[in-house]
């Protein structure tokens, strides 16, 4: 993956700057807004919506609640906003909570869960970065991300899980553990993985804001492109 020394870099920088950076921003649990923003249209050929509403929570840190981003930029409406070009009619609530770790999502999801309006259709679960911030055990972050996908398992929610990697800085026995979290549980929960959420975006400066490890709304744009599909497909798949 291009990218990676960039990374590594970014993270050194950020665990300098992380109570500031990354710190609890006032992100409430909100409906995600239709239209795609200027600075990230939707594809040119719009597709009437149709079909029942699909609700996808989209459960995770920073990278969803759109951290130094304008209100509607975050990386959930980028999504929504392809899907419904498509014709889909999907809903996407955003329960980002910049700063999150793997423990705080933990304590917070069955909340989240039993104050939606319906069982989502769908989750997108992301979180991690943090963890690997604050050097967090890759035991603890197994644990509590295989604790929110057992609970999501029991209420028979689908989940893509938006992968996570540590940068090449913190050793290689700790990449190794980490990197490793993510395809394992996917693998023993049923759920999709899209393998590294900053793909083809971290390391890449016009992509990214000032921090080098939050994308800006182009970087948005790229990574809701490439993700767009993985939960339409998803979707799609709960209707049959």
């Amino acid at each position: 993956m291009t990218g990676r020394r960039g990374y590594g870099a970014g993270l050194l920088l950020l665990q300098a700057l992380l109570l500031t950076s990354c710190g609890p921003q006032p992100i409430a649990v909100t409906n995600t807004t239709a239209a795609a923003t200027p600075d990230a249209p939707a594809p040119a050929i719009i597709t009437p919506v149709a079909g029942p509403e699909r609700s996808v929570l989209a459960f995770g840190d920073s990278l969803y609640a759109g951290y130094g981003l304008a209100r509607g930029q975050s990386l959930p409406d980028a999504i929504q906003a392809r899907l419904r070009a498509q014709g889909l009619n999907a809903l996407i609530v955003n329960a980002g909570v910049s700063g999150d770790t793997t423990a705080a999502g933990r304590q917070r999801l069955s909340f989240a869960l039993d104050n939606l309006k319906r069982k989502p259709d769908l989750v997108l679960l992301g979180l991690g970065g943090n963890d690997v911030l604050r050097q967090i055990t890759p035991a603890e972050t197994r644990a509590n991300l295989a604790a929110m996908l057992g609970e999501l398992r029991d209420r028979k929610i689908p989940v893509i899980l938006t992968g996570m990697r540590a940068p090449p800085n913190l050793g290689a026995d700790y990449v190794a553990a980490f990197d490793r979290i993510f395809p394992d549980l996917a693998k023993d929960y049923g759920a999709t993985l899209y393998p590294f959420i900053l793909d083809g975006v971290i390391g890449n400066r016009s992509l990214m804001q000032a921090d080098s490890i939050h994308p800006n709304i182009t970087g948005v744009a790229r990574i809701a492109d490439r993700l767009a599909p993985v939960v339409a497909e998803r979707l799609k798949e709960g209707e049959l």
